[in-house]
């Protein structure tokens, strides 16, 4: 808790200042750097260091650090003594020509703040993506979009892999069900998962995509992410995956679009060099599912070729639904 002076005449020795009055009537409006105050009451910083000394003595001023700099504001409303002093004074402080020149400076200096913000932001613009979103996991964006969604869902990841997909997931159902081939893929996706929320469950199921290990109906959504293309027969795995959601249940698949680098068959296990949307879109629809949605993602695929280089694969997004009446 704030000690405030024990006496009052203490408190009126301070405000009875014509300059620490200025002060006071500019920090009103909103904080400001010691500089900055400066410039506003077009005085020396050493000469307002003096000013300020007094009024902290006086507990009628807040500060806020940011970085180097020291941002003041008026905390005279703590003081119920020196709050009446200050009402009974404000319009006559406002009133003398000093006063109406300070806050002229004031709106010049916060000009100049917003120019060089706005400037810095302005220079590193196109370079933003590389300087200003160098995140840890990088699952922030969807935790904050999925915090907006309905809980309670229980949905799975088929093909789960390492968990790509999966990490982003976690934190925005009830339960999730991993599912992939490969027992040592599970064993990593379950070391990379991060901590988990309460009323959270996740749970690794191993298995193929055309022999779900999954109840019939017993899922409210999947998602099938840059799996499809290892496949020879996509009726099967659809048909399961049609299976396992409940009616008016959604399907979401991220692919690849056809492309040319041979290579990724040996080094990645694709059976497909990619998959045309217009076939997979007919593939979904035989399978048994509606309101069939071509999307793009706005992302690239960028496997590291054997020189080093990366290739740069497009990608598209399929959402569907199994029918509410099935």
């Amino acid at each position: 808790m704030t000690v405030l002076p024990a006496s009052p005449i203490e408190r009126l020795r301070v405000l009875a200042d014509a300059m620490r009055l200025r002060i006071l009537l500019l920090l009103e409006r909103g904080e400001l750097s010691v500089g900055e105050l400066a410039r506003s009451l077009g005085t020396s910083q050493s000469r307002v260091s003096n000013h300020l000394r007094l009024l902290r003595e006086a507990h009628v001023l807040r500060e806020r650090h940011e970085g180097r700099s020291t941002l003041l504001s008026l905390a005279i409303v703590d003081d119920p003594l020196a709050a009446r002093l200050w009402e009974a004074l404000r319009e006559d402080v406002a009133r003398q020509p000093e006063a109406a020149a300070d806050l002229e400076r004031r709106e010049r200096v916060l000009d100049e703040r917003r120019g060089k913000d706005g400037d810095f932001f302005d220079a590193v613009a196109g370079r933003w993506d590389k300087i200003g979103t160098d995140f840890a996991t990088g699952v922030a964006r969807e935790r904050a979009l999925g915090a907006l969604l309905p809980r309670g869902m229980v949905v799975a990841d088929l093909g789960c892999g390492t968990g790509w997909v999966s990490r982003s997931l976690c934190g925005l159902v009830s339960r999730l069900v991993c599912v992939d081939r490969s027992a040592r893929m599970l064993e990593v996706a379950a070391s990379k998962m991060p901590p988990l929320g309460a009323g959270v469950a996740v749970e690794y199921r191993r298995g193929e995509l055309d022999q779900l290990p999954i109840e019939t109906g017993e899922l409210d959504a999947a998602v099938c992410a840059m799996v499809l293309h290892h496949l020879e027969d996509l009726h099967p795995s659809l048909s399961e995956m049609r299976r396992a959601l409940r009616a008016g249940g959604a399907l979401c698949i991220v692919e690849l679009a056809p492309h040319k680098e041979a290579w990724m068959k040996d080094a990645q296990g694709d059976l497909r060099l990619g998959i045309e949307p217009r076939d997979l879109v007919e593939a979904l629809r035989r399978a048994g599912f509606e309101d069939i949605a071509l999307e793009s993602p706005n992302d690239l695929y960028r496997p590291r070729r054997d020189d080093g280089t990366r290739a740069e694969l497009p990608l598209y997004l399929v959402r569907c639904r199994k029918p509410a009446r099935d």
